[in-house]
């Protein structure tokens, strides 16, 4: 069993930026895969970064690339997401997650373990 916690979320400007901060229990993350994803106000959760068991490769939402950086800290069990340039359109509900693979992917169906979420709103 894996328990996730995110924090980092909250109430900034546009062209502000957060870092989303996801810790992990229960398990070491070492050779799993990492993702956030995220769901706003009446639509469907989506991907918006995900991360390999060593960092080496990263996948991104092209609505966040060039915007976002996701990496991880395996001696910490712990992902981040450091968003910069953040819009109005960025504003929802940011969940981590992990995928018992060592290769991530951007399919939410094949990640195993979800945190609750952390809101991050932006205003214009």
């Amino acid at each position: 069993q894996v328990s996730l916690a995110e924090s980092g979320g909250g109430l900034v400007q546009a062209g502000g930026s957060l870092r989303l901060s996801c810790g992990a229990s229960g398990r070491s993350l070492t050779r799993y895969s990492m993702g956030w994803f995220r769901q706003a106000p009446e639509k469907e959760r989506e991907f918006v970064a995900a991360i390999s068991w060593s960092g080496a490769i990263t996948y991104y939402a092209d609505s966040v690339k060039g915007r976002f950086t996701i990496s991880r800290d395996n001696a910490k069990n712990t992902v981040a997401l450091q968003m910069n340039s953040l819009q109005p359109e960025d504003t929802a509900v940011y969940s981590c997650a992990v995928r018992l693979q060592t290769l991530p992917t951007r399919d939410l169906h094949a990640y195993d373990y979800w945190g609750q979420g952390t809101q991050v709103s932006v205003s214009s």
